[in-house]
């Protein structure tokens, strides 16, 4: 049975939660982070010298080298240790994921391998299956792919076209379809395949590799993550044992669904940790390279941009550790031995999709911002392929479309958060209600004495905000809300932002609780810099809403309750900037 503490999804909109309600990376035990050393080892012994091999897609090379991974345990962290994994948390798989990122396209192939094609048999195979799978995937002797995404359906998951129908003799289903943009396809062992039974019925199936009628095609010729293999895949009455279907017949979505869940915060903490090298690169670059008789990290603007990059890792890293703790506490209420194990965990990782797919746009999109202005720092040394950050600004760009795009992701947001609403799981339009004669008040400003108290006093008034804006928008559109897709992907803006902010807030409060205001003085940088551009981000998108939701008188009264909700002292972020990037530069790299 669920616990209250494991109620938290979608709760960051109505409710404030404490500093040790989160997990942090300052939370790390040495046990984890020596794992994490083991990965970087690795990384930095193993797969950075024979990258360039790599990236002309040497799948012999990939293979031997994800062999090797599986050997030192890193291909085993998310499997239980009954099956030959280590069974290892979400934070501390959170961490590989991160340390990982560094192997660039073989971190993809490792990802790919370790999350979205190991995890269904985790946590839905059968204990059959789990046996006969899991000791090879997590040793690497037998690698694993995801097979969702159709030619005609991307985004539309189950509008999938490949079928499955039980052969005559009921041993088997015979699969007819294909599958497109297949990660680890060429070289992969053990696919997980979606197929419709009947033409109906969305079910997973495990297929092997060497099935007479399956077929892989030929590589694709992709922008970015050249080393990794990416084809598709053919089935032409491919038969599938029936002991080799995934779950249950007719509830392939609920594995689909949360795999990606899953997928979505894992590729947060490969951003994290792309994130903190283009950081890496950049700074060095900045102080080596030398214009009008100084480095160029000497410039002030320079010094913002590596101010601005390192917020925005911080913030993410933030979001990506919270997101991980909040989902370990939810998969620890479930009993991974029990007949409905499968259930237990979909319920407790679909408590946090929307937090995840949060996660996935903020972070995706707050690389891509990195990686751009890592290249601009280059300058045209950034545009040539013999500098690292070239690739990681190609790289980068995959992840707003890899595990859901971003704008799919962003009509998630809102609408998982009104269904957990009408199904009684938030009070989001009893508290929307409240608010309404609580904005008609006087809104006195509070003093601002304490240290963030003015961040804090912001991100309630963001809350409030949201919940007028969206209560509003519910209230003028009725059920029409559901087409109105850009009131909901502003709706979503607004409730990312409010993650981000509360996910740096709750950090550095907890770091401050720890180590005291002077050692945290660049994370406290941080987070007022982030909380004041956040909350003019903020103030935009409402007024966007509320112009789409009302007109005239009424219009200009709820545009000057907006005016008190937004109403607060200016922060002078250059200054602060400057003394990010001063901590920054002397580093040498992201620095909290």
């Amino acid at each position: 049975m669920a616990t209250e503490s494991v109620r938290n999804g979608g709760r960051f909109v109505v409710d404030d939660f404490a500093p040790d309600t989160i997990a942090t990376p300052e939370d790390l035990t040495e046990e984890q982070r020596m794992m994490a050393d083991a990965a970087r080892a690795f990384v930095e012994g193993e797969v950075k010298t024979r990258d360039e091999e790599l990236e002309k897609l040497n799948y012999g090379l990939t293979v031997e080298l994800m062999r090797k991974a599986g050997e030192l345990g890193l291909l085993g962290a998310d499997v239980p240790e009954a099956y030959g994994g280590l069974g290892l948390d979400k934070v501390s798989t959170t961490l590989l994921s991160e340390t990982m990122a560094e192997a660039s396209s073989f971190a993809l192939s490792v990802g790919a391998h370790v999350g979205i094609g190991t995890l269904p048999i985790v946590f839905f195979g059968t204990p059959e299956q789990k046996a006969r799978y899991l000791p090879d995937l997590a040793a690497g002797t037998r690698i694993a792919a995801y097979c969702l995404t159709e030619p005609g359906s991307g985004s539309d998951a189950l509008g999938a076209r490949t079928t499955a129908r039980l052969s005559p003799d009921g041993s088997h289903y015979l699969l007819n379809g294909s599958k497109l943009y297949i990660t680890n396809a060429a070289f992969a062992d053990i696919y997980i395949v979606y197929a419709k039974v009947d033409g109906d019925h969305f079910t997973a199936f495990i297929v092997e590799r060497g099935t007479p009628g399956f077929t892989v095609g030929p590589e694709e010729k992709k922008m970015g993550i050249k080393g990794s293999s990416t084809c598709p895949l053919f089935f032409e009455d491919a038969p599938v044992p029936v002991a080799n279907v995934l779950g249950e017949v007719g509830k392939g979505h609920q594995i689909a669904f949360n795999i990606l869940n899953i997928g979505r915060f894992k590729l947060g903490a490969g951003c994290v940790g792309t994130a903190k090298e283009a950081i890496r690169l950049s700074v060095g670059y900045a102080a080596a390279r030398k214009q009008f008789g100084r480095p160029i990290a000497s410039f002030p603007l320079i010094g913002a941009k590596l101010a601005d990059m390192n917020i925005a890792a911080f913030v993410m890293e933030s979001m990506v550790y919270r997101t991980a703790g909040w989902i370990d506490e939810g998969l620890s209420q479930a009993d991974p031995n029990a007949p409905d194990s499968g259930a237990q965990a979909a319920k407790a990782i679909a408590e946090y999709a929307l937090e995840c797919s949060i996660v996935k746009v903020f972070a995706t999109e707050a690389l891509d911002y990195i990686a751009d202005e890592g290249v601009q720092i280059h300058g045209g040394y950034g545009y040539m392929q013999e500098y690292k950050i070239e690739r990681i600004y190609r790289d980068s760009r995959i992840n707003r479309i890899f595990e859901g795009t971003n704008e799919i992701n962003r009509m998630l947001i809102p609408g998982t958060l009104m269904k957990k609403a009408l199904k009684g799981d938030l009070p989001l339009l009893r508290k929307a209600r409240a608010l309404q004669a609580e904005l008609l008040q006087p809104m006195p400003l509070p003093s601002f004495e304490d240290v963030l108290s003015l961040e804090s006093y912001r991100l309630a008034q963001a809350k409030r905000t949201f919940l007028a804006v969206g209560g509003l928008a519910v209230q003028q559109l009725g059920l029409r809300l559901e087409q109105e897709q850009e009131v909901l992907v502003t709706l979503a803006d607004i409730m990312i932002d409010i993650y981000a902010m509360e996910s740096a807030l709750l950090r550095v409060k907890k770091l401050i609780a720890r180590e005291g205001e002077a050692k945290a003085g660049n994370a406290i940088d941080m987070t007022v810099v982030f909380v004041q551009e956040a909350m003019e981000r903020i103030e935009q998108l409402a007024k966007k809403g509320l112009a789409a939701v009302e007109q005239g008188d009424s219009l200009q009264v709820q545009l000057s309750v907006l005016k008190k909700l937004m109403r607060a002292p200016q922060e002078d972020t250059i200054a602060r900037k400057r003394m990010i990037a001063a901590k920054v530069k002397e580093a040498g790299r992201y620095v909290v």
